[in-house]
């Protein structure tokens, strides 16, 4: 019995890995969307998320089953818990997405992000995407050393948002309030689907050793 429930605890960390994909899809071609103003583009991420809600309702499903059924105590119990927010995480990562494709879908046909923000955003977009696509890997392997990596790394996000907001500060900001809000809206999503990614290695970190990731580093 004990080694029927060990596997259906991987297989939900098997979902999540999957779901995460799909979040990393989403991501990438909301950004594609954004930088090119394709719309449908951007109508395909928005219709995606459906899959990855119904993927999130499947792995709460399973989750809630073993809690149920199997009545886990310490760090079994602690997986799944942890199975519940971290897919709950990644449905936010995904719903993140559709926003961004949403803007570029707003702002056809011209594109959302105007040349005095273009390289600082693609940036972020860049930084947020890699970072989906190392949380699937941490996972998938559930490595610790990873996982706190992740963690340290945001910085690079952070320092980007700050950026950004100096330029849409600065004197030489001739796009406007319109575009101006947008880039601000973007900034906050990609940053989030940042903060989102180290959460939910931080959760690995806490399936793995019982501990937060400061102490476990």
């Amino acid at each position: 019995m004990r080694d029927q429930f060990h596997d259906q605890l991987d297989s939900v960390f098997d979902d999540l890995a999957a779901i995460c994909r799909q979040v990393e899809t989403a991501v990438s071609q909301a950004t594609k969307a954004l930088m090119t103003g394709d719309v449908i583009l951007a109508e395909q991420v928005i219709s995606a998320d459906a899959d990855i809600d119904r993927a999130r309702e499947r792995v709460e499903e399973s989750s809630f089953t073993l809690l149920s059924l199997q009545q886990p105590v310490a760090g079994d119990l602690r997986t799944v818990v942890a199975a519940l927010r971290m897919v709950s995480e990644l449905e936010r990562m995904g719903d993140l997405s559709v926003h961004v494709a949403k803007i570029a879908r707003l702002r056809v046909p011209e594109i959302a992000v105007p040349e005095a923000a273009r390289e600082t955003m693609q940036r972020m977009a860049v930084v947020a995407e890699d970072m989906v696509v190392r949380v699937s890997q941490i996972i998938t392997t559930r490595d610790v050393e990873a996982a706190i990596a992740l963690g340290r790394d945001d910085e690079e996000m952070d320092q980007l948002r700050r950026t950004s907001f100096a330029e849409l500060l600065s004197d030489d900001w001739k796009d406007g309030v319109e575009a101006a809000v947008d880039i601000a809206l973007l900034g906050r999503y990609y940053e989030r689907i940042a903060d989102h990614a180290v959460s939910v290695a931080n959760r690995v970190v806490f399936v793995v050793t019982g501990e937060s990731p400061r102490a476990a580093s």
